[in-house]
């Protein structure tokens, strides 16, 4: 974890072929919503990016390297105090050129906060 206790995985479910759903907390209480903004905190695009890679590192076993990201859509602002909650389903595959590529949708409650793909390759040491 990038962010050490920014959030909590609460459980990962695979709910298809490549078709995953995950529960996390954000934790209210970390220090980048003092600055992320003082008496409205707001979770950082950026943050979301990197728990849903640290979530697909999880269901695949492997580290992961962003490749590219398209169809960014930050629909609503995702506010600790209020939605700590949030869902995460993610659809998973993998091309002829070895990439991952990864479709996100993260809602909390009946609101979609985040839609997004991704692509990322594995992390050779």
């Amino acid at each position: 974890m990038l962010l050490k206790d920014f959030y909590t995985l609460d459980i990962i479910e695979n709910t298809d072929v490549n078709k995953y759903s995950a529960a996390i907390t954000l934790n209210k209480d970390h220090a980048i919503f003092k600055g992320h903004f003082p008496g409205n905190p707001v979770t950082p695009g950026v943050c979301m990016m990197q728990i849903i890679k640290e979530i697909t590192e999880s269901i695949l076993s492997t580290s992961l390297t962003m490749v590219s990201t398209t169809n960014v859509k930050f629909m609503a602002l995702i506010n600790p105090e209020v939605n700590a909650k949030l869902t995460l389903d993610l659809e998973i595959s993998e091309n002829e050129a070895s990439e991952i590529k990864v479709k996100n949708t993260t809602s909390f409650e009946e609101t979609v906060a985040l839609k997004l793909s991704n692509t990322y390759k594995r992390t050779t040491s």
